[in-house]
């Protein structure tokens, strides 16, 4: 398996981004779904400090992938594709993307205003994004809740063009991607 991209299909180091970003976002929905049903204490606590720490992971790989992104080709989208498919996939990426970034930024940003730290699994500590402000806590958090939605929503949109293409157009958009598939 290559390592970089080409103009038929993903590299190696685009697919392990990519799942690996994927695998981390679910980690999240685990993390703080269960710091939800905690009672404030420290395992409440030390479950957020582990979702903010993944987060910051998150937001780094995301980085990664952008940057190999630029350095290397993209595959083209199949011939056959309608452009209006075509638009709202670069569309829905570009949100992905969006969100992947927003979503760690806001919810540093959240914890800087309420004056709470955000470290990287107690190795070390990322400088406050915000002075502390009740008023900036609220509006990071409600962007936070928001984007939540806003990638839950384009990943779902995501994952059904990825089916559509295997299951009904049968061409190789999702192989491309998938681990060890080999497409064409």
């Amino acid at each position: 398996m290559a390592i970089r991209n080409t103009t038929e299909r993903w590299g190696a180091v685009a697919k392990l981004l990519h799942w690996m970003i994927v695998a981390l976002i679910l980690v999240q929905v685990a993390l703080i779904t269960y710091a939800e049903d905690l009672p404030l204490g420290m395992e409440k606590l030390a479950t957020i400090a582990r979702h903010k720490s993944v987060g910051m992971t998150i937001l780094a790989l995301a980085i990664l992938r952008l940057t190999w992104r630029w350095l290397n080709p993209t595959p083209r989208l199949p011939p056959s594709m309608p452009v209006w498919q075509q638009r709202l996939a670069r569309l829905s990426h570009g949100v992905l993307y969006g969100t992947i970034f927003l979503l760690p930024l806001s919810g540093w940003m959240m914890s800087s205003a309420k004056n709470f730290s955000v470290s990287w699994f107690n190795l070390f500590q990322f400088p406050d994004l915000v002075a502390p402000s009740e008023a900036t806590f609220e509006i990071m958090h409600d962007t936070h809740e928001s984007l939540v939605w806003v990638l839950a929503a384009t990943a779902l949109l995501h994952i059904a063009g990825a089916l559509k293409h295997h299951f009904v157009d049968r061409d190789d958009v999702l192989k491309r991607m998938l681990p060890g598939a080999s497409a064409r």
